[in-house]
């Protein structure tokens, strides 16, 4: 159930410092607005906004990372949370919130660009 894979992992894990990460997304759960094969420039940080595109590990799976749209979102004295939701609920394998609960938004990255992948035509 993996959504998202980061580019290239030797090129992925920038120094420490660095707050911006690539990944590519590999599954249906976002579709239409991100199909296989994207590529999402992330940056780290920012208080989460509802409607934009997060990229979070995977609760169940800290090795994965799965990008979800931003639903509501809860700030209270111990962090601001936030609610994940799948643009696509009908495809395989999908998870979100509904399943895992709520996600913290600290250690989470903001989709800041989008490439599109090559579409079959």
């Amino acid at each position: 159930m993996p959504l998202t894979y980061p580019l290239g992992v030797g090129d992925n894990h920038a120094s420490r410092g660095c707050p911006l990460r690539v990944f590519r997304v590999v599954e249906d759960s976002m579709r239409p607005g991100l199909q296989p094969g994207d590529a999402l420039l992330t940056l780290r940080g920012g208080a989460p906004r509802r409607g934009e595109y997060r990229l979070f590990r995977d609760p169940r799976l800290s090795t994965r990372w799965l990008v979800k749209r931003v639903g509501d979102v809860f700030n209270s004295s111990h962090g601001t949370i936030f609610e994940a939701v799948s643009d696509n609920r009908h495809a395989p394998g999908v998870v979100d919130s509904h399943e895992f609960g709520w996600i913290p938004a600290a250690g989470t990255y903001r989709v800041v660009w989008t490439v599109p992948g090559r579409r079959d035509r």
